[in-house]
């Protein structure tokens, strides 16, 4: 009897995972999979090692344009060809180029700035470090339900205690504080703060909008106090959730955006943090105060370049997608309304919260199986996260609206009320 095509790819690869990075993860793989590997992107949608094609509606936000979107791919192969790493003793021009079209992009004339990095806690770490070495001050306010990473900086920053647990003390003189007004006064009346850090949306936290209230507040507290504002968009940013920048289009006003995921096209590992000049004071005097070896490589800096743009292209089609999403998840909702409790979000991030973790647990699951990638949330396992790319189709779209209400149909009754389970990490 003949093997399906690529089982024997699919089998080495689970072994060599098993053997040298983590029996649970070649579970995982292996259970999401359906036992094949990921072999082709393109676009939407994902080819597995057996020929089954999946839509990608997860990825951890990365995928924005899809996988290998074309311009991106182009700028990357001219720079392979010319420039594929720095010497990082000379300009280059491509990584100058970028910052200054960053600089351009997220908010010309304030935000003036740019250090680069390769993905989010790079980011979050030299951003904090920058807060600290500017005000003179230690202490940072962060939001209960964050998630800024796990680096040891980054993640005194996060508020799930599972990735804290068992590594504390860590980074000192970080408070969360509940996304509420009344909160506000009183954290800052306990301490100087150096920084305050915020998502605008939480999206490993369940896929929860911070309130525009809430996060102008903070911002004119922060100010009045002589604090920096950080707005980490790592999730939310590059019209992600249809403005180029939440926190702007909220009124917040940061010193500091951080940038990642699908800075780099889907194509390259990139990040990072456009600042106003005070914040970014001590790296102009001191431009090595924070480097790392491949800050601002030039694959990365063509990447983002080429993705930029893409992405200003694809605004007008991100705002119909997000239309055609917030009305089917809210359908979806009504005729699952023993499983789904509530559907939130915006853009093209959207979170559906089911009745237990089982239950999302189970539908992530299924999912896949049933030819659509979604990702979990970290900090909510009982939230699943659909995080479209600009390029789906509208038919594409259906096709993931299809699946999802076969699947929550089908979910056996046995699966409600059951204890939650570990979900993977992103």
């Amino acid at each position: 009897m003949t093997e399906p095509p690529g089982r024997d790819r699919a089998r080495s690869t689970f072994a060599a995972v098993r053997a040298h990075q983590s029996p649970q993860l070649a579970l995982m793989y292996g259970m999401n999979g359906t036992n094949a590997v990921e072999a082709v992107g393109a676009g939407a949608r994902l080819r597995l090692s057996d020929g089954r094609e999946l839509l990608d509606f997860g990825s951890y936000a990365v995928t924005l344009l899809g996988q290998r979107h074309p311009a991106v791919v182009r700028a990357v192969r001219r720079e392979l060809e010319a420039m594929p790493v720095s010497s990082r003793v000379l300009g280059n021009v491509t990584t100058a180029r970028f910052a200054q079209t960053l600089a351009e992009w997220a908010d010309p004339g304030r935000l003036t700035r740019v250090w680069l990095g390769l993905n989010g806690c790079d980011a979050v770490e030299a951003a904090l470090k920058l807060a600290r070495l500017a005000t003179g001050r230690t202490r940072v306010l962060a939001v209960e339900g964050a998630y800024h990473g796990k680096s040891l900086g980054a993640l005194a920053a996060t508020w799930n205690p599972r990735y804290r647990q068992s590594l504390e003390p860590l980074l000192a003189g970080v408070t969360h504080l509940p996304p509420e007004v009344p909160a506000i006064a009183r954290a800052f009346g306990e301490a100087e703060i150096a920084a305050v850090l915020v998502e605008p949306v939480q999206g490993e936290g369940g896929v929860r909008p911070l309130d525009p209230g809430f996060l102008r507040a903070l911002g004119d507290a922060a100010h009045a106090h002589g604090a920096f504002v950080i707005a980490d968009e790592i999730q939310t940013g590059l019209r992600r959730c249809g403005p180029r920048l939440v926190s702007a289009d909220s009124g917040l006003r940061p010193d500091a955006v951080l940038l990642g995921k699908a800075l780099g096209g889907g194509v390259q590992p990139v990040s990072a943090v456009v600042a106003t000049p005070e914040l970014y004071r001590p790296l102009a005097e001191d431009p090595f105060v924070h480097t790392t070896t491949f800050s601002g490589h030039p694959l990365g800096a063509a990447a983002g370049l080429a993705a930029l743009a893409a992405v200003e292209r694809l605004a007008p089609r991100g705002d119909r997608l997000a239309e055609l999403l917030a009305a089917g998840l809210g359908r979806l909702a009504g005729r699952h309304s023993s499983l789904v409790t509530e559907v939130r979000g915006q853009g093209l991030l959207w979170g559906l919260e089911f009745v237990t973790p089982a239950v999302a647990g189970h539908v992530l699951m299924e999912l896949g199986r049933s030819g659509l990638v979604v990702s979990p949330c970290l900090g909510r396992p009982e939230v699943l996260r659909l995080l479209p790319p600009l390029v789906a189709s509208d038919d594409e779209i259906e096709e993931a609206f299809a699946v999802l209400d076969t699947v929550c149909g089908a979910v056996p009754e046995e699966f409600l009320g059951v204890a939650p389970s570990a979900l993977p990490a992103s």
